[in-house]
């Protein structure tokens, strides 16, 4: 049964949320997607001290455009009168929920006692989550993972926190179904989401990781009950994968995949985006990761992911898309983690090769 999904005062139509991808999700990623059937959207982690001193990154990390809500701004930190000051910031750029990362994998966040840290440090975590709530009042939204480890005593400290934040009312929780130690290897644990939805029926939780394509979106909603689906890696070079999944909640086949016009079309688009923020010379070196992974919905992939990497300039992006979008034709398509992984595998090859 498919629910309206709710994040504080915003009912969006499909239970579907971009993630905040490091290095990623800028406003041009979000707005590429959004125009193609994205609902809500998070920016990647920016860090509280940046944002309060304007350091380097900050300006870029906080554009937004019209046509770019609701958004929520992702905050990381350890201290709870940066990350309020900070969220206060945040609110006035026009941000429309702040979101708190207590997930954070990375080894320089977690020894700053960042990001997933604080699932170790629940006292902190929720004094960081109060002075928050006491600064902006809300609407706020909260990213976890499911423990440190798989100790008891991490289970503990993440239900500290999850309580602590539905006491607070915070309007939803994501959980990614791995601990912080597994980082990305393994598989993420949906049964605990289906388990944990369960027990907290009345909060709003987001589902996260292990969702590659529209299909593991569907599977996720179905199987473990979640009231959304966080789509991170799925969501980059594929900003279709939103109407996919909703085409197959209203019970509609999989969509074609996006021929090479329209995936010429999104690049030109997320392109332009790209240059609005980071200005011509920067836009090039930041959109070449973009058109890698764009890469995998094309039929010759291999050779587009290896010109794509040798990406410099804007003259070197437009040689590409008059090489390889130039005619019209089928996409490839990209329904499970394992198609994912081939075309890398293939390409991985190719690139041996050349």
């Amino acid at each position: 049964m498919r629910n309206h999904l709710k994040i504080g005062p915003f009912t969006l139509p499909i239970p579907a949320i971009e993630a905040g991808l490091a290095g990623y999700s800028d406003m041009a990623m979000r707005v590429t997607a959004r125009r193609r059937g994205c609902p809500y959207a998070v920016t990647e982690a920016l860090l509280d001290r940046v944002i309060i001193t304007g350091g380097r990154g900050r300006e870029k990390g906080l554009v937004l455009s019209d046509d770019d809500h609701p958004v929520a701004g992702q905050l990381l930190g350890s201290e709870a009168e940066e990350m309020a000051a900070a969220a206060k910031i945040l609110k006035e750029y026009g941000f429309d929920v702040v979101d708190l990362n207590f997930a954070c994998p990375v080894k320089k966040v977690m020894g700053r006692c960042r990001g997933g840290y604080l699932l170790s440090d629940p006292q902190q975590a929720i004094a960081i989550m109060r002075r928050v709530r006491d600064a902006i009042g809300g609407p706020l939204t909260l990213k976890l993972r499911r423990g440190l480890d798989d100790s008891m005593q991490a289970a503990e400290q993440f239900e500290q926190i999850f309580d602590e934040a539905e006491r607070l009312e915070f309007a939803a929780i994501a959980v990614h179904g791995r601990t912080v130690e597994q980082k990305y290897t393994g598989k993420a644990d949906w049964d605990f989401l289906r388990r944990l939805k369960a027990r907290k029926p009345n909060m709003t939780v987001l589902g996260s990781g292990d969702v590659f394509c529209a299909v593991d979106a569907l599977r996720m909603y179905e199987t473990t009950g979640v009231d959304g689906v966080w789509i991170a890696r799925g969501a980059i070079g594929n900003p279709w994968i939103f109407a996919e999944f909703e085409a197959l909640l209203n019970g509609q086949s999989l969509p074609p995949p996006p021929g090479i016009f329209a995936q010429r079309a999104a690049l030109l688009e997320h392109f332009q985006l790209a240059v609005d923020i980071y200005g011509d010379e920067l836009a090039s070196r930041q959109m070449r990761k973009m058109g890698i992974k764009y890469s995998r919905l094309h039929p010759d992939g291999a050779a587009v992911w290896r010109d794509f990497i040798a990406v410099k300039s804007q003259s070197d992006w437009d040689r590409v898309l008059a090489s390889y979008y130039a005619s019209d034709g089928p996409g490839r398509p990209q329904t499970s983690i394992s198609d994912a992984a081939d075309i890398y595998n293939s390409c991985s090859s190719a690139g041996a090769a050349a």
